[in-house]
């Protein structure tokens, strides 16, 4: 039986993880013994865990990464936290909008010495969350497979530093073709490493939990209601959602209401927004929650407003569960939605959401043909698990 490790940071809930758990409950545990390994031992994804995959202790040192530089000096690591401090400065003196993915890396880079190997030896390592340097440098193993989950041309990131770490791995595993191509884009040398494999969908249990009795205020919502799952976050585009609801009901459209699952870093500026714009009725946040699903099917619409995405896992979900779909047009948008067949892709700016909500609140009868076009599509896809068994 082949030794299998996974990698990945947290079982928090979002959907990176929730492909993790589809990828997990699909595994072939007959042929393959397989460890998991999480940085840290948090999240509610954690209870939906298959018994089968084996959860490894959790390391003191890993753990650090989900803790700010505070936290980590009262834990008593001081070298770690000038690692951390170290990096901060770094990608503070770059030239980016957005320093947060250098200080990733770099706060990977400047740890790695001061971490600890894993002792085992595998035949395949998968590191599942970039950055991928504790598979690429402290396990050993005959494979290393690496994901990518987001669309590297709207990152900035210290091409150099990443060069070194991706060599270390023999496959690179892209969420969509789209994310494959924009990643080939930026490292071109690293072309023949990338395969395509499509997060795993679970489409029986996707629909069971839809189901569920929950605590729900849309119920009783009268309104034309949109959705929205995603963390609250700068590449979600939740600013962009509250403006471009602004700019409908400025059109005269107030039977409308946008509900978000989900939480993050940009809530309290999201509130000001919101205030800032009188929306306070009408742009309404419902928090974490473990089961999205029972709130999308109350919904009449499902919105991706993302400024960018790999392959937004709820977007197909909502598609599961027979929603009219209308997604921002990122760059991998194509390959998550057939536009006019199974969901709409509106221009990414705030117009092209308010004009893509407007015509299909007014336009029933393309709703209807979106839902039946979803409900004829086979969403399916476990056999997307063999691309990896090729690979192992």
């Amino acid at each position: 039986m082949k030794e299998i490790l996974i990698a990945s940071f947290d079982m928090e809930v979002g959907g990176v993880e929730r492909s993790l758990i589809s990828m997990l409950n699909n595994f072939d545990y007959e042929a393959y013994n397989v460890d998991l390994m999480l940085y840290s031992h948090t999240g509610d994804f954690i209870q939906l865990l298959p018994a089968n995959a084996n959860l490894l202790k959790e390391s003191q040192s890993y753990k650090t990464f989900r803790m700010s530089i505070g936290q980590v000096l009262k834990s008593g690591k001081i070298t770690l936290s000038l690692t951390r401090l170290m990096a901060k400065y770094k990608a503070s003196m770059s030239k980016t909008s957005e320093p947060g993915y250098k200080q990733m890396q770099y706060m990977w880079k400047y740890a790695l010495p001061l971490l600890p190997r894993i002792e085992k030896t595998y035949d395949v390592a998968i590191s599942y969350l970039w950055p991928h340097y504790v598979v690429a440098e402290k396990v050993k193993a005959n494979i290393k497979i690496a994901w990518i989950h987001t669309d590297f041309s709207t990152v900035e990131t210290d091409v150099k530093t990443d060069i070194i770490m991706w060599q270390k791995f023999n496959y690179i595993i892209a969420v969509s073709e789209e994310c494959k191509n924009t990643f080939i884009t930026k490292y071109p040398s690293l072309k023949e490493k990338v395969i395509v494999m499509e997060n795993i969908t679970s489409p029986d249990i996707v629909t069971a939990l839809s189901t569920e009795e929950v605590e729900n205020p849309m119920t009783n919502d009268q309104r034309f209601k949109l959705i929205t799952v995603a963390r609250l976050s700068h590449a979600k585009g939740i600013d962009q959602a509250v403006k471009a609801l602004k700019l409908v009901r400025d059109r005269g459209f107030k039977n409308i209401a946008w509900y978000v699952v989900g939480y993050g870093g940009d809530e309290e500026m999201l509130r000001e927004l919101i205030a800032a714009n009188g929306l306070e009725d009408s742009f309404i946040f419902l928090g974490k929650k473990m089961n999205p699903y029972a709130y999308m099917k109350a919904a009449d619409l499902y919105v991706q407003p993302s400024r960018y995405e790999g392959k937004a896992v709820t977007v197909g979900e909502a598609q599961i569960l027979a929603k009219s779909v209308l997604i921002t047009n990122y760059p991998t948008a194509q390959s998550q939605v057939n536009d006019g067949v199974d969901g709409i892709i509106c221009d990414l700016s705030v117009e092209g959401i308010a004009d893509g909500i407007e015509n299909l609140y007014q336009n029933d009868k393309l709703r209807k043909q979106l839902i039946t076009n979803c409900l004829s599509k086979d969403f399916y896809n476990s056999k997307e698990m063999e691309k990896l068994y090729e690979l192992i």
